[in-house]
């Protein structure tokens, strides 16, 4: 995997116009390596896989800048695609780098603050509220102690989520409040939680459609084992590609990741009565099988296009 100093970016030099910028976390992965082959066979010695650890970011001379661990100054790619992984993501560190690439006039493909907005599971409701998207009714809080957050706002039942979880990590049912009070005491208060209402209809399965530039290019139902009610596959769930069987969850997933200003989303959705769907949470970092061969390049063409607009562009002087 290229490092920075095999960009060739450095100030004066022929820079890579392409990024693939990959958080901690996030090197020796499966997907990461088919990405990083599809970029570089798409634009060859125009991208770079590189990783966060391997930049330095300043301000100099009035302007931002960028160099590698050696000191050597980098010219900031037109275009990137950043992956952060998002347990391990946080403000003061890869946000801060995406933060300063398109401070530098980097055209991020998944922009900083939607990538925001997906690491929070509330304020990416918020916002889909906002638009007048289906959401499920859900209370959170800010500072007040969990037990008056459980007694005054927790629905029976309902489900519990971290607001920053991964996976299905630290999301549990609650059949009733009772439970909650009881418990509350074991439950991590590194941050607030999130009490949602408890949609039956769709217990132990999901749609997980993956959007890429507006248009749903993959779909999967998600079901659970038996005698768990969450889907995740990393908790022994199964899949099932289903891409166009259910158009009004994709078009519905292809909104949300328009309102949330994503051009790669992974939107969860709940079933609902009468072959509805409920919005249920929109990841920025969303991984895919290989059973799902239309989502890499459809992610390369998004990336192409970009450069190709950018290339057009009269650069901006400082």
């Amino acid at each position: 995997m290229a490092d920075v100093e095999a960009i060739g970016g450095r100030q004066g030099g022929s820079a890579a116009d392409f990024w693939f910028v990959l958080g901690a976390g996030l090197e020796g992965r499966e997907l990461t390596s088919r990405l990083a082959e599809a970029f570089r066979s798409e634009f060859g010695d125009r991208c770079a896989v590189v990783r966060s650890k391997d930049l330095l970011m300043a301000v100099r001379g009035g302007r931002p800048a960028l160099s590698d661990l050696d000191g050597c100054e980098l010219a900031a790619p037109k275009v990137a695609y950043a992956r952060v992984w998002t347990p391990a993501v946080r403000t003061d560190r890869e946000i801060t780098l995406l933060r300063h690439l398109e401070a530098m006039g980097t055209l991020l493909l998944n922009p900083v603050d939607a990538v925001l907005a997906c690491l929070n599971k509330f304020w990416h409701l918020q916002q889909l509220a906002v638009a007048g998207l289906p959401v499920p009714d859900t209370w959170t809080y800010a500072d007040a102690p969990l037990a008056d957050a459980i007694r005054a706002g927790a629905p029976q039942p309902c489900v519990v989520k971290a607001v920053r979880g991964h996976r299905g990590e630290q999301v549990f049912l609650a059949p009733h409040r009772a439970m909650l009070q009881g418990i509350q005491g074991s439950l991590s208060q590194d941050g607030p939680y999130l009490f949602q209402e408890y949609l039956e209809y769709s217990y132990g399965r999901d749609l997980r459609v993956i959007v890429v530039d507006g248009r749903a290019v993959a779909a999967q139902v998600r079901t659970a084992p038996d005698g768990e009610f969450r889907s995740n596959l990393a908790l022994g769930g199964t899949a099932r590609v289903c891409t166009g069987r259910y158009p009004q969850g994709e078009a519905l997933a292809a909104r949300a990741a328009e309102v949330l200003g994503l051009r790669v989303a992974g939107v969860d959705l709940l079933f609902a009565p009468g072959g509805g769907f409920t919005l249920c949470e929109v990841n920025a970092n969303v991984g895919w099988r290989a059973a799902m061969p239309g989502v890499t390049p459809a992610i390369v063409a998004a990336c192409r296009s970009r450069l190709g607009a950018a290339a057009q562009e009269v650069p901006a002087a400082w």
